[in-house]
């Protein structure tokens, strides 16, 4: 197991994106060669051609070391399998982490706005406490992703002198520089503050807390709060606040990455970690509006993980398994499963918006199915 400082060839990055690359669509042949469906040798071809491994600054839970860490980890389960490269990831990746937290805490200290890069679930520190939360739930650098979640979530102070979310942002969410002058607060799960959320308080459902653990997360949740609205169309979150307000809170595309399903699911691990049963069933109540409002649904045109009705049909699954009430969730998986199956095939193979991730999303979802892996685990949805 080899690892090289950083990304010098796009083509190397490729193919050791877990987004878009053999590394997710391994997870695929993971999940059937523990059903028993394909064999091993199928995942060994699939992983052969990732190499060496990206450990640079750009390393993350969707590429490099981290990735081939978190792919290893669900083929090796309760096995011996990839013993020997796992020993050597979980020192590469350890190493990984506490120079991105010293960094992270570095820039705090400074009193600088954060990053993407730095905080979120796709580049970020959230994304590599995923992966440890996982791998190494007793190791000194989960502990030290959660603490820097903890000040992430403390207000900063920008340059006009007002405060600001301390996951205050001073780029664009996207392409578009204009969208946010001078930065942003974003809310979802991908890359908002929904992902921190949604990690503190699975390693709190998991028996690892930090200090100011529950106050972290009761402040990102009062924030959501603030943020949010509730009309006749049910409840729903903007997808950021900038300096001139919040986006538009029109009905959207209910995606996992950022739209209500994405976000009730943050805010039910919470609601369940912090004992907050009036926001479980608000949580729960916003989902099922989306899923009754057919002017949502159609914003989903394809069967994608990221942005499409695959991600929607396993965040109401994951749902479902913690919902006060199972069933009325549970009852809406077949119309979801129909829409699924009207929409064209990805025509790329990856995990987030290609083939390999639709069709996990679609075995998971099948009646009486119950997947070997939490593949969904890099979704922050368990």
């Amino acid at each position: 197991m080899t690892a090289a400082p950083s990304i010098t060839d796009t083509a190397v990055a490729a193919r050791q994106s877990l987004a878009h690359g053999p590394l997710g669509t391994a997870l695929l042949h993971v999940e059937r060669a523990h059903c028993g469906v394909t064999s091993w040798q199928a995942v060994h071809r699939e992983l052969a051609v990732v190499r060496p491994l990206i450990d640079g600054d750009e390393a993350s839970l969707f590429l490099g070391a981290p990735a081939m860490m978190y792919v290893l980890h669900l083929a090796a389960a309760d096995s011996g399998r990839y013993a020997g490269a796992l020993h050597i990831l979980d020192g590469i990746v350890a190493a990984h982490t506490r120079r991105r937290l010293v960094a992270a805490h570095a820039r705090i200290d400074r009193g600088g706005y954060t990053s993407f890069a730095e905080y979120d679930l796709f580049r970020g520190l959230t994304g590599l406490g995923a992966l440890l939360l996982r791998r190494q739930p007793e190791g000194y650098e989960l502990r030290g992703v959660l603490e820097y979640l903890v000040r992430l979530t403390e207000p900063v102070t920008g340059p006009d002198g007002q405060q600001r979310p301390g996951w205050w942002v001073g780029h664009a969410p996207g392409g578009d520089k204009a969208a946010t002058p001078g930065g942003h607060a974003n809310a979802g799960l991908a890359h908002g503050i929904a992902g921190p959320l949604a990690l503190l308080a699975l390693a709190k459902r998991r028996g690892i807390a930090v200090d100011g653990h529950d106050i972290a997360m009761t402040r990102v949740c009062r924030w959501l709060d603030r943020i949010r609205l509730n009309d006749h169309r049910g409840t729903r979150w903007p997808r950021w606040i900038s300096a001139a307000g919040p986006a538009p809170a029109l009905p959207a595309a209910p995606s996992w990455c950022y739209g209500t399903p994405g976000l009730v699911r943050a805010q039910q691990l919470a609601a369940i970690a912090l004992g907050d049963e009036d926001r479980r069933r608000m949580a729960e109540r916003a989902l099922l509006y989306c899923l009754d409002d057919p002017t949502q649904l159609d914003q989903l045109t394809n069967r994608g993980l990221c942005h499409g009705i695959g991600g929607l049909l396993r965040t109401v699954q994951r749902v479902a398994e913690d919902a006060e009430v199972p069933y009325v969730f549970t009852d809406r998986l077949p119309s979801l499963r129909q829409r699924f199956l009207a929409v064209d095939p990805p025509d790329e193979p990856g995990l987030l918006e290609g083939a390999a991730g639709a069709a996990l999303a679609l075995q998971s979802a099948e009646p009486g199915a119950e997947p070997v892996i939490d593949w969904d685990a890099c979704l922050l949805l368990s």
